[in-house]
C-alpha cells in the first residue's frame, strides 16, 4: 500500500546529508536548497483517506448515540451537559475531517471514492463553524433547544406543577374534543412553549449559516438541499413540480372539510375562507384523521373505528392485569386494601404490556415478508410508554445506538390508530438500520432522506380495512356492493385526511426556514413568514391573533430538534411509488388500494435489496432498482385516490373552492372570511 509522506519528514529528509557534511569538517559551503511544495494528492491518498473517515466516525458512534439516548429519555441538566459534550467532540472530528477533504478538491475521482467525500460534507444537517467557541456554542445551544421542547409545559392561569400540562394532555383535547375554546386553549398553551425558543434558534440559524458558507454552501438551506443527488436549484425546483402533481386532490379536501366543519361550527369556519387551524383535530394541522367523524361521507359505511377497537384491547388487559393483582394481594394482605401507588404500578404494567402487543402487531408485519425478528435487547432498551417519573421527548424516533443490532424505538404508545401507525413508521427506520449496517460508515443512511422516512410507511399502506379484519381490530364486511362501494370512499377519505392533507405541510416547514438561513426571513418576522406559508399552502390560519412575540414554528418539534423536513414531503409522494411496485412484485392485480403486501417473500426479497444499498448509490438508481422508474413521481398517488377525487369533484360543485392569503398573516380567525381565490367548481 502507498504510504503518504509528510512535508515535514520530506524536509528532515533532504536536510540530513549538508548536516552530516558539516559534522564530518567539510569545507564546501552548503548547496541552495529548493523551498518544498507539498506532494500533489492522488486518488490513492483520496481512497486511504475515506476509510480513514470510515474508521473514525464508525469509532465515535456508539458514544454519540448513548449520550443522544439519555438526553431524551432523562432530561436534565446532568444529561443535556453530556449531551452537549459529546455533540461537540463529534462536530470536532467532522469539521476536521471536512478540512482534510478540501485536499482532494477538483481531483478526478472514481464514484467510490467521490461520493463517501461528498456525503461527509452534507451529512451534518447542524453545520458548525471551525472556530471552537462557536462549535461549543451551537452544541449547547442544539442541545438546550431539543430540551426545551422535550421538557415544554402549559400551565393554565392560577395553574402550576403537576396541574401543568404536557404536549401528551393538550393533544387528547386537541384531537378529541369538539369544544371551540377549549381547542383555542390547547392549541395557545402549546404554541406558548416556543415563546422562549426564538433568540437562540435566531443565533442558531446564524452559527449554521457561518458553518456552511466554510462548507462552501450559501447558507444551512442550501446545504440542506444539496444532498439529493442533483443541484439545490433543481432540488427546489423537483419539490415544486412534485408538489403541483398532488395540489389539485389536497384543494379538493380542503374544499369538501371545509364545508364539513362549516356545518359543524358555523362562521367559525368560513365558507370561502381558511379554517381554524385548531378544529382540525391535531396540535399542527398536519394530519386531520381525527375530525374523520365529522367529514365521514357515508355515515356507518364500513367499520373504521380502530381506535375503539385499540382502547378495548387495552381495558381487556387492565381488566386481566388488575385481576391478577387483587387475587395475589387478598392471598398475600388479607383484609387489607392495596395503596393508590401500588394501583399505579399496575396502570403501569398495563401500559407497559400494551405498547409491547402493539409493537408486536408491526414486527409480526414485517417478519411476515421476510424480514428477521428483531434482537431481545429491542425489547429490552426501547422506550414505548411516557415514564411517570421524569421529563421525556416523546416525539416517535427510532435509533441505532451501535450499527451492530442495537436497534431502539423511543415514543409514548397510546391505545390509539395513529399510534399503531406510528410504530410501523419507526420500526421502517430500524429495519432500514439493520439491512444496511453491513454498509461502509459515510454509505450507512437512506438512498436520500425520504426514503427512510417513506420506508414504515409503504407499510402502513398495506392497513387496509381488509388487513384490518384479518388482525381482528374491525368486522368483516357484509354488504351489498352499493355498500361495498360507500365503504371505499370512507375509507379513502380517512387515509386522504392522513395522506393528502399532510402534503402542504410537509413542504412548507423547510421552505420556511430556507427563507430564514437565506436571510429573508428576518427574526423580527419570523411568526408573519411561518404563517405567510401556512395560509398560501395550507389555507388555513391561527386560531386567535399573534404577534413576533409567538415563535409558533418552535412548537413543531423538528424545527428546534434541527430534523430537515422535506424528506417527509417526499416520503409522502414516493410511498406510493414504493408501494405500487411491492405489489407488482407480490403478483397483486386488483386496484392499488386494495393492495396489501402481508406474507409476501417477493415484495419483502425486492424491498430488502433495495434497503441493503443504503446510501451506497445515487437514489435515482435505488428508485429503479425498486421501481423500475429513476425518478420521484407522484402518479401512483393520483392512481390511488381516483376513487375519492372523482367523489370530491361531485361533492364540491357549485362551492367556491380555494381561499385568499390576508393581508396580514397573524391577524387570526376573523381574517378568514375573505373571498375566494379560486371560482366555483
Amino acid at each position: 500500500m502507498h504510504q503518504t509522506i509528510r512535508p515535514g519528514r520530506l524536509a528532515l529528509s533532504l536536510a540530513l546529508p549538508a548536516l552530516l557534511l558539516a559534522a564530518c569538517g567539510g569545507s564546501q559551503p552548503p548547496a541552495a536548497t529548493t523551498p518544498l511544495v507539498p506532494a500533489k494528492p492522488t486518488a490513492t491518498d483520496a481512497a486511504q483517506f475515506v476509510e480513514k473517515v470510515n474508521t473514525q466516525l464508525k469509532a465515535q458512534y456508539p458514544e454519540n448515540s448513548a449520550a443522544g439516548w439519555v438526553s431524551e429519555t432523562f432530561i436534565n441538566d446532568d444529561t443535556q451537559l453530556l449531551n452537549a459534550k459529546a455533540n461537540d467532540r463529534s462536530l470536532a472530528l467532522q469539521s476536521q475531517l471536512i478540512e482534510e477533504s478540501k485536499r482532494y478538491n477538483g481531483l478526478d475521482l472514481p464514484p467510490e471514492i467521490s461520493r463517501p467525500i461528498q456525503l461527509l460534507k452534507i451529512s451534518n444537517p447542524v453545520p458548525a463553524p471551525s472556530d471552537a467557541a462557536k462549535r461549543t456554542e451551537l452544541t449547547q445551544l442544539a442541545t438546550k433547544l431539543d430540551g426545551e421542547y422535550g421538557a415544554g409545559k402549559y400551565c393554565p392561569p392560577g395553574k402550576s406543577g403537576d396541574d401543568c400540562l404536557n404536549l401528551d394532555q393538550l393533544e387528547q383535547i386537541i384531537d378529541h374534543s369538539r369544544d371551540p375554546q377549549a381547542l383555542a386553549a390547547a392549541w395557545a398553551g402549546w404554541h406558548s412553549v416556543g415563546k422562549p425558543m426564538k433568540q437562540d434558534y435566531a443565533r442558531l440559524a446564524q452559527l449554521m449559516d457561518e458553518g456552511a458558507v466554510e462548507l462552501g454552501y450559501k447558507d444551512a438551506g442550501e446545504l440542506w438541499r444539496a444532498g439529493y443527488d442533483m443541484t439545490p436549484e433543481q432540488f427546489s425546483s423537483e419539490t415544486e413540480r412534485l408538489w403541483a402533481q398532488v395540489q389539485p386532490l389536497y384543494e379538493q379536501l380542503h374544499c369538501f372539510v371545509r364545508d364539513r366543519l362549516h356545518q359543524k361550527y358555523g362562521d367559525l369556519v368560513p365558507e370561502n375562507g381558511l379554517i381554524p387551524a385548531d378544529l382540525l383535530g391535531n396540535m399542527w394541522a398536519q394530519d386531520w384523521s381525527n375530525v374523520y367523524d365529522l367529514v365521514e361521507p357515508y355515515k356507518g359505511a364500513g367499520s373504521l373505528d380502530v381506535d375503539s377497537a385499540l382502547q378495548q384491547r387495552r381495558a381487556a388487559l387492565e381488566k386481566q392485569k388488575l385481576a391478577e393483582f387483587q387475587a395475589k394481594f387478598a392471598k398475600e394482605h388479607p383484609g387489607k386494601k392495596p395503596t393508590v401507588q401500588q394501583l399505579d404500578t399496575v396502570e403501569q404494567q398495563v401500559d407497559t404490556q400494551y405498547a409491547k402487543d402493539t409493537a408486536k402487531i408491526a414486527e409480526d408485519f414485517y417478519t411476515s415478508i421476510g424480514f428477521p425478528a428483531l434482537p431481545g435487547s429491542f425489547w429490552d432498551k426501547s422506550m414505548l410508554t411516557r415514564p411517570r417519573d421524569r421529563d421525556v421527548v416523546c416525539h416517535a424516533s427510532a435509533w441505532d445506538m451501535n450499527q451492530a443490532g442495537d436497534v431502539r424505538v423511543k415514543m409514548c404508545i397510546r391505545p390509539d390508530e395513529e399510534s399503531l401507525e406510528t410504530i410501523h413508521h419507526e420500526m421502517g427506520h430500524v429495519y432500514y438500520y439493520l439491512h444496511y449496517n453491513q454498509q461502509p460508515e459515510l454509505y450507512q443512511s437512506g438512498a436520500h432522506d425520504g426514503f427512510h422516512e417513506a420506508i414504515g410507511d409503504t407499510i402502513t399502506l398495506s392497513i387496509t380495512p381488509q388487513h384490518l379484519q384479518k388482525i381482528g381490530l374491525v368486522p368483516a364486511s357484509k354488504g351489498e356492493v352499493k355498500d361495498e362501494q360507500k365503504a371505499l370512499i370512507n375509507a379513502q377519505m380517512k387515509r386522504a385526511l392522513a395522506k393528502i392533507a399532510f402534503l402542504p405541510f410537509g413542504k412548507l416547514i423547510d421552505q420556511w426556514r430556507w427563507q430564514v438561513f437565506a436571510g429573508e426571513a428576518k427574526p423580527e418576522h419570523y411568526n408573519a413568514a411561518w404563517w405567510t406559508l401556512r395560509e398560501k399552502y395550507q389555507g388555513i390560519a391561527p386560531p386567535l391573533a399573534r404577534t413576533e412575540e409567538d415563535f409558533d414554528p418552535g412548537a413543531k418539534y423538528h424545527v428546534p430538534g434541527n430534523t430537515p423536513y422535506t424528506r417527509y414531503f417526499l416520503s409522502f409522494v414516493i410511498q406510493f411509488q414504493f408501494q405500487k411496485a411491492l405489489c407488482d412484485a407480490a403478483g397483486f392485480t386488483g386496484p392499488l388500494y386494495q393492495c396489501d403486501i402481508y406474507n409476501s417473500k417477493e415484495a419483502g426479497k425486492k424491498f430488502g435489496d433495495m434497503l441493503s444499498m443504503g446510501a451506497s448509490r445515487p437514489w435515482p438508481e435505488a428508485m429503479k432498482a425498486l421501481t423500475g422508474q429513476d425518478k420521484m413521481d407522484a402518479s401512483a398517488i393520483t392512481e390511488y385516490f381516483a376513487p375519492l377525487m372523482a367523489y370530491l369533484k361531485e361533492q364540491n360543485q357549485g362551492k367556491s373552492c380555494g381561499w385568499q392569503p390576508p393581508a396580514d398573516p397573524l391577524a387570526g380567525p376573523q381574517s378568514a372570511a375573505v373571498p375566494a381565490a379560486a371560482g366555483k367548481t
